[in-house]
């Protein structure tokens, strides 16, 4: 039997259930029916609906081009293949910057379409009014501070956040004033694994890093790059556990020369 099979429905509370008993958690991204059921039934506790689908599965550079439709129909594929993990869907750059009302609208719209659990926001002082905004709605919300991915023309890089002082402890309010306004988990992207034990101390929600190390209450990773079908990324934090790139390109190569030499299909393989 799955994992999926025997254990309980995991949700919000289950998640701060696991932190006060110092027990991790365990999250990975996955955009489609297929490979989410496959994730579900490992036992994973939460999927990512990830904005990282504007990356892994649309091709393009970064997750800025990604739109909320798009992040709706991926959530969409999850939902039907998942029966235990929490589902947390990414809401995508420009779906709630700056204006509290989109925010709600937004929020609202991934809820209702697609079924998932709960959504995602990058950012700290400058979004906890949109935070507050989709939680009246009694929308769970998780935050996301350090790396954040749609912010890259800002920062201009993907190297590791929050080294300096003054922007360490820009985070470490940042997290609190999240957990204040009332998220239930907060994710912390690619920064000094020293500060990043410190905020998961700092605060009572569950901390989730991504090249965070391992003083945190759970750990992240986008599917496509742990399975190793993408391979033109290989962070420090990045540990392959497949390499499906080359598995899959070795089956279908053999598949096109079976079918060339009249190997398949064979007559066990016709009717």
């Amino acid at each position: 039997m799955s994992v999926a099979g025997k254990a309980r429905k995991i949700t919000t509370n289950t998640l701060q259930e696991m932190k006060d008993a110092g027990e991790k958690i365990t999250m990975l991204t996955a955009y489609d029916f297929s490979l989410a059921k496959l994730v579900d039934h490992g036992g994973v506790d939460v999927i990512l609906v990830g904005d990282s689908a504007s990356n892994v599965m649309a091709g393009n550079e970064t997750t800025v081009p990604i739109t909320l439709d798009q992040m709706i129909y991926h959530a969409q594929c999850v939902v039907r293949a998942v029966d235990r993990a929490l589902i947390v869907v990414d809401m995508p750059f420009g779906s709630y910057q700056g204006n509290s009302k989109l925010a709600l609208e937004s929020a609202i719209r991934i809820m209702k379409e697609s079924g998932g659990h709960s959504v995602k926001l990058e950012g700290g002082a400058e979004i906890v009014d949109s935070v507050k905004r989709i939680l009246t709605a009694g929308i769970p919300v998780m935050g996301h501070l350090g790396l954040t991915p749609q912010s890259i023309y800002k920062f201009g890089t993907y190297t590791v956040r929050a080294r300096e002082e003054e922007e360490a402890e820009k985070l470490i309010a940042d997290a609190k004033m999240l957990e204040e306004a009332g998220c239930f988990a907060l994710v912390l992207e690619k920064i000094p694994a020293g500060l990043a034990t410190k905020v998961s101390q700092a605060i009572s929600i569950p901390t989730i890093g991504i090249g965070a190390g391992a003083g945190v209450d759970g750990q992240v990773l986008v599917l496509h790059d742990m399975l190793g079908i993408t391979m033109d990324f290989s962070p420090r934090f990045l540990r392959r556990y497949l390499n499906l790139s080359e598995q899959i390109e070795g089956a279908v190569s053999e598949y096109v020369d079976d079918v060339r030499s009249g190997e398949f299909p064979n007559e066990s393989e016709q009717y």
